[in-house]
């Protein structure tokens, strides 16, 4: 099994053979890429298999998952393809890395997060927990996807009180349709902008080593 997504690796130093490992997907912000994201994840690749995954769209100096055509609004068809190019890659690093099959992570950052928040409410039980730091789930993914969440499926979400790019309350509504399909949330808010502070970083690090123990 192959993938056309150009991604970045980092796994446990002395990885032990026949061992399964949690595994955490990263997903960048648009036209940013997959090396810009491995800071927030420094220290985690001594307990997870972490793969930082490029979008497969050019989008002025990086990269993209999927283009808008409007506020909050993204190419329907462009987003779908970008969900299932996404889908795929985490179905080939399950079958080519020693990966723990429950225990399976995603984590974006604005686009990251749209698109990871997406894949945690359509794949059913591939998903164990996501973190999704300043994004949204578009209404065409709540009003015409098919909505299955995995049973034990967990949720951060963090957001800033003075986000510029994707407002606030955009953050609250990710918290409340969770809630509605009964999915435990950790929502955290941060005196900031569009942007990952120090004790953001250091608050979902701490969640995802909690949870993975779970």
């Amino acid at each position: 099994m192959e993938t056309q997504m150009i991604y970045e690796l980092r796994r446990p130093k002395n990885v032990i053979p026949g061992k399964k490992y949690p595994a955490l997907f990263v997903m960048h912000g648009i036209g940013s890429n997959e090396h810009n994201m491995l800071s927030l994840v420094d220290g985690l690749e001594d307990f997870f298999y972490i793969f930082s995954v490029r979008g497969h769209l050019s989008q002025g100096p990086g990269y993209a998952y999927f283009t808008i055509e409007g506020y909050g609004k993204p190419h329907r068809e462009v987003f779908d393809e970008g969900i299932d190019k996404l889908t795929h890659f985490i179905d080939y690093a399950s079958k080519t890395y020693p990966l723990d099959s429950n225990q399976l992570y995603l984590l974006g950052f604005s686009q990251g997060a749209i698109v990871s928040m997406t894949l945690a409410l359509t794949l059913d039980n591939k998903i164990k927990g996501v973190v999704a730091l300043s994004g949204y789930i578009p209404l065409f993914v709540k009003e015409e996807y098919t909505i299955n969440p995995g049973k034990n499926l967990s949720v951060f979400i963090s957001h800033g009180e003075f986000d510029q790019v994707l407002p606030f309350e955009w953050g609250k509504e990710n918290v409340e349709y969770f809630t509605k399909l009964g999915i435990p949330v950790t929502f955290n808010t941060y005196s900031e902008g569009h942007t990952v502070s120090e004790k953001n970083l250091q608050d979902f690090q701490t969640w995802l080593l909690n949870d993975i123990q779970k």
